[in-house]
């Protein structure tokens, strides 16, 4: 096993780019539908959008997220997906992972397509503290917006698949929780959806001089055990901004521990797959799939 795991040790800990924040916020490409405010995707008639919802705050410092929902009511409560941007931890905001709220939206989701406090504003954790207040939000007014609190899923891409994972490795982590609002909500998720995932955050931390215990509770590799999420990690073999290594660690810890988990290679694919098709339709129909079975009712 040791002989086995090396290889991916090496390939995470070698690459001295790696999760560097300014070359993954350079990686976001600049055209595509839902990058920026200019670009949201149009709103099909099937969906309706409640944008600028408060979901935490900080003094004066309020956080937002939009919510995209099936216009047509449910019969029964619908599972949310917490859909995160990335960015480098750096950039964007709530409207550019908007294509993946509007798709699932149409697919019967809810989706509540986040903003989040961003480097140098903060410093860490306090991007995973404000995604764990969107999920407590997202619990604590399930019942306004028709939602299941107890089918919560996510998905993100680059440094919002970091955030994903972290949401679905460390429920346990006290210290996660932050101060963000609906106190004593549980922040837990049930499916993860990580597209070139950072799980190792000791390349990025060393890079900018974090300290080690900070290092380590950033980083999904550190918190998973056999209550964490169900995964699923999808990740372009030829990505050399966060190499296939960092996603196959994780699913090394997620088989340790006994978890279900899928790794999907999509071959010749570099970092950012799922911004054009047919990444990203790809990715919407691997997504859905998972989430069908993961968010069924009853589960």
């Amino acid at each position: 096993m040791k002989s086995r795991l090396l290889p991916v040790l090496l390939a995470t800990l070698l690459l001295p780019v790696l999760l560097a924040p300014s070359a993954l916020a350079a990686a976001a490409p600049k055209k595509r539908p839902g990058a920026g405010k200019s670009e949201a995707p149009t709103v099909p008639a099937s969906v309706k959008v409640v944008r600028d919802l408060v979901y935490a705050q900080y003094g004066s410092r309020e956080v937002k997220l939009d919510y995209y929902l099936p216009k047509q009511p449910a019969s029964a409560k619908i599972p949310c997906i917490v859909v995160i941007h990335g960015g480098g931890w750096r950039s964007g905001d709530k409207t550019r992972f908007a294509n993946f709220a509007v798709a699932l939206a149409e697919q019967g989701y809810a989706a509540a397509c986040i903003g989040y406090r961003l480097l140098p504003e903060v410093e860490f954790p306090a991007p995973i503290l404000d995604c764990k207040a969107a999920v407590r939000w997202v619990r604590a007014h399930a019942t306004e917006y028709g939602v299941d609190p107890d089918r919560i899923g996510t998905i993100g891409g680059s440094a919002g698949a970091h955030l994903v994972a972290m949401l679905g490795t460390s429920a346990k982590v006290a210290s996660l929780e932050g101060d963000g609002g609906n106190a004593g909500v549980s922040s837990r998720v049930q499916a993860v959806v990580a597209m070139a995932a950072p799980t190792d955050m000791a390349a990025f931390g060393e890079r900018v001089k974090m300290d080690k215990d900070m290092i380590a509770l950033i980083s999904p590799v550190t918190h998973v055990d056999r209550d964490s999420a169900p995964l699923l990690l999808l990740h372009g073999t030829k990505d050399t901004l966060v190499p296939l290594a960092q996603s196959e660690l994780l699913e090394h810890k997620y088989r340790q521990a006994g978890v279900p988990v899928e790794l999907v290679k999509f071959e010749g694919a570099p970092h950012g797959f799922w911004n054009r098709d047919p990444g990203f339709s790809d990715v919407i129909k691997r997504a859905v799939a998972f989430y069908r079975q993961t968010l069924a009712a009853g589960k």
